[in-house]
């Protein structure tokens, strides 16, 4: 039953994904500032366990294309899935193995986003070699980190407190 309750959850987190970019008007940069699909991608992760947020994560930015054609699937969209398949599952791992407290859950949060934003950099930086486009490290820094900040802090105000009332409300299983 509770495989169930997992499948269900994510394919929720997974229409949410799809989703809330709606909010930024489809316009690129404000896309980038607040990263409306980290969200539920990081929700699923902490709530469903990490192969249900690298599933979501990694689907997540290529449905997306292929029923809105946003983002854009090259390079934009498939360096997505691998950042997004990477915080799902990192944030579902991390939840899962260090001690269930307020403090973990920021801990757990912060890995998975550094850990995300990595592989992304890698990613769009491994695309170079099959097309003509350049990555530099200041636009990974910039990709990342500076444009993402609004993002970033977003995630950090929302999701901590969340899952902390889920679980003193009873409604996470505890590990």
């Amino acid at each position: 039953m509770k495989s169930i309750k997992k499948w269900i959850l994510s394919g929720l987190f997974l229409a949410l994904a799809l989703v809330l970019p709606f909010l930024t008007g489809q316009i690129p940069q404000l896309g980038n500032a607040l990263c409306p699909m980290h969200l539920p991608v990081l929700f699923c992760g902490l709530i469903c366990g990490w192969p249900y947020g690298l599933l979501v994560g990694f689907i997540a930015p290529l449905l997306r294309y292929v029923l809105f054609s946003m983002p854009p699937i090259f390079p934009t969209g498939l360096a997505m899935a691998f950042e997004l398949a990477v915080y799902g599952a990192v944030s579902g791992l991390l939840i899962r193995l260090l001690p269930q407290k307020p403090l973990y859950t920021y801990i757990s949060l912060i890995g998975a986003m550094l850990a995300g934003r990595l592989v992304w950099g890698l990613v769009r930086y491994l695309l170079t070699f099959v097309s003509d486009s350049v990555f530099t490290f200041s636009a990974f820094l910039s990709g990342a980190f500076i444009t993402a900040v609004p993002g970033i802090l977003l995630q950090l105000l929302i999701i901590p407190p969340v899952m902390i009332l889920l679980r003193k409300g009873g409604y996470l299983e505890e590990h």
